[in-house]
């Protein structure tokens, strides 16, 4: 038996030793691609599975993803942007707003009345980012970054049309700033990730939610909601969110440079654009649900919204301050946020 086996044996081990030889450009490459929406999500049809399969055709089949959509991979929507950063997920998108306060430089996109354009947004917040932020995600490679479309105000019972409507609401946002903004408008603020919300307004613990149109058919809260609100296209939205596209940097540099050329054609400035362009392009059919789900919508008036935004005032100034308090130039921050959204708004 011994004098079969040897012979086994040292193919094996030759074999073995031929695999580690194979040069980097016949690397074949997986990447653990963790994310918030499920399966069926705007995010998930239009920008995940396109992007994993355009990664894999230009690899020539040696790159491909393994998607675990809706939190599947473990974890929390907060622990995404720890998971990448260590690499326990190769690629994840998330909202940094979802970890309060830890990426203070990245919130002035989240400031209310910024800014009412995805594209436009996606493309301020690329360059801003180059200049302020990247220093505020270590360990990670920023593929993309971007705004989603304008959010609104989704209620259970009660049409909010007015500032004075919000009093005695508990209304769920998903970031720091839009926190602060629901208590200065007279709201009771809530804080939660996306996948908690259904339950949270099946069971009565929210009254409502702040949200864009575009997430509203995967989980079918137009179904959870009666009243709809807008807000006038004349004035910025309500607020936004910042999402990033990430991976993480060592899984990059361990790349070959045939793959990091495929991942570097398919992220930065054009790539950020893209998806804004696709996260405006959402609204339609979030708004047809609800309409064919018998919701009354209400569009805000600009003279009322105007009130509002003197109210979120406040906000600004205490941005600048706790940014200021970091060492950061806070003020030149703010300005080069607005006239960048400025600059690609007219460019549009």
């Amino acid at each position: 038996m011994k004098t079969t086996i040897r012979p086994f044996a040292k193919i094996a081990t030759l074999a073995a030793a031929a695999m580690l030889a194979l040069p980097a450009s016949a690397q074949e490459v997986t990447l653990k691609f963790h994310h918030i929406w499920n399966p069926q999500a705007m995010a998930s049809v239009n920008l995940i599975q396109p992007w994993c399969d355009k990664i894999a055709k230009e690899s020539g089949g040696k790159m491909k993803c393994q998607i675990l959509p809706a939190m599947s991979g473990g974890g929390t929507p907060p622990q995404l942007v720890d998971r990448v950063k260590d690499g326990v997920d190769d690629v994840i998108i998330t909202l940094p707003g979802y970890t309060a306060g830890r990426f203070p430089a990245m919130e002035v996109f989240e400031l209310p009345f910024m800014c009412n354009s995805a594209e436009a947004g996606a493309r301020a917040a690329w360059d801003y980012l180059q200049k302020y932020a990247l220093k505020e995600f270590p360990g990670t490679k920023i593929l993309a970054t971007w705004v989603h479309d304008e959010g609104y105000i989704h209620t259970r019972d009660k049409q909010v049309k007015t500032m004075a409507d919000f009093k005695g609401l508990k209304m769920r946002a998903p970031t720091r700033q839009t926190n602060k903004l629901l208590a200065m408008l007279g709201a009771s603020p809530v804080g939660m990730p996306l996948p908690a919300i259904p339950d949270a307004v099946s069971k009565g613990t929210i009254d409502g939610f702040l949200l864009p149109w575009e997430v509203m058919p995967s989980l079918k809260l137009q179904e959870l909601v009666k009243y709809d609100s807008e807000t006038d296209p004349s004035r910025p939205a309500l607020y936004s969110a910042v999402f990033i596209f990430a991976m993480n940097q060592a899984k990059y540099d361990s790349l070959s440079p045939e793959l990091k050329k495929v991942i570097d054609d398919n992220s930065g400035a054009a790539f950020s654009q893209s998806i804004g362009k696709i996260w405006d392009n959402s609204q339609a059919a979030g708004r047809k649900a609800a309409q064919e789900h018998g919701n009354v919508l209400y569009t805000i008036p600009a003279t009322e919204l105007d009130n509002w935004v003197k109210s979120a005032a406040p906000l600004y100034i205490g941005w600048v301050a706790d940014i200021e308090g970091k060492g950061m130039p806070a003020k030149q921050m703010l300005q080069d946020a607005k006239d960048l959204l400025a600059k690609y708004k007219t460019a549009k």
